[in-house]
């Protein structure tokens, strides 16, 4: 979970090595959805697919600066607010969009792709902080997006394009978990004083899997289907979790001495209430557009 400390201490190394590789990423990302949907076009894929690759890319683009003004005004309130709605809205959309995909698919291994999903989102998390006293253009919320949104690339690629038409659920649901996402994942990285750019790529990540799969024609087993949207389930699952506020004993912005524990109670509900309104919204959008 997100401990919601002070951004005013912590260290930043946004230097122009930090922003060069967040360019370069966010750059492969655009510039390879930009090509893949131009071949998609010549070679008469779906219009479906490009309209999902892009909708997708849109949604975590717009979110994502959100985020990172919203992290340049270093308001604990606002952070446990911004935190709290993203990460309820991600849960719940999780809940009522991956997880259902996952197991349509196939029960079994939907589930068990559910699991694998959680458990290496966590134990990259885990192993990730070994790595912190490098300089690198790696975050680990946006690696595991990225891989979120890999696997999910490749079924929708070789399911949609046989949907007879693009629905508003549909649309609910990849707005509903993407730019929240994009809200969350930004403000760790301008937290951490990195270059919010490099989210273009998991931004893109579904088209550009998605659209060559389509391409191709490929049409995996039931099995494979649902380990794959399993582990996109279970990943995007794992980041809603790890986003969740927590204002824990010893935070900066939480501290348990004097008048401030009552200030890190306060904290407290405002991330209980914030996190509850998230999923209500994404309840309330996909009730608006399902009945």
């Amino acid at each position: 979970m997100v401990n919601t400390q002070s951004t005013t201490e912590r260290p930043r190394d946004g230097g122009i090595g930090s922003l060069l590789d967040g360019r370069a990423v966010g750059a492969i990302g655009v510039g390879g959805l930009a090509v893949l949907s131009a071949l998609a076009a010549i070679v008469g894929v779906t219009w479906k697919l490009l309209a999902i690759s892009w909708v997708a890319f849109a949604a975590m683009a717009v979110g994502a600066p959100l985020g990172a003004r919203s992290a340049r005004r270093q308001r604990p309130l606002e952070a446990v607010w911004g935190y709290g709605l993203a990460s309820g809205a991600m849960v719940t959309s999780a809940a009522l969009f991956l997880v259902p995909q996952a197991l349509g698919q196939h029960g079994r291994f939907g589930s068990l792709g559910i699991a694998v999903g959680f458990l290496a989102g966590y134990v990259g998390h885990t192993l990730g902080h070994r790595l912190t006293h490098l300089d690198l253009p790696v975050d680990h919320t946006a690696a595991a997006l990225t891989v979120h949104a890999l696997a999910a690339g490749a079924i929708i690629g070789a399911i949609y394009t046989a949907m007879p038409s693009l629905t508003s659920v549909l649309g609910v649901a990849l707005v509903s978990h993407k730019a929240p996402a994009g809200y969350a994942a930004a403000r760790r990285l301008a937290d951490d004083g990195r270059s919010t750019v490099a989210l273009l790529l998991p931004a893109a990540a579904v088209g550009l899997i998605a659209l060559p799969v389509g391409m191709t024609g490929f049409d995996p087993s039931p099995v494979v289907r649902g380990l794959l949207f399993g582990v996109a389930a279970g990943v995007f699952l794992h980041v809603a979790v790890d986003l969740l506020p927590e204002c824990s004993a010893g935070s900066e912005s939480c501290p348990v001495d004097g008048e401030d524990h009552h200030r890190r109670d306060s904290l407290r509900s405002h991330a209980a209430i914030s996190s509850v309104l998230g999923a209500v919204a994404v309840v309330g959008a996909w009730v608006g557009v399902a009945f």
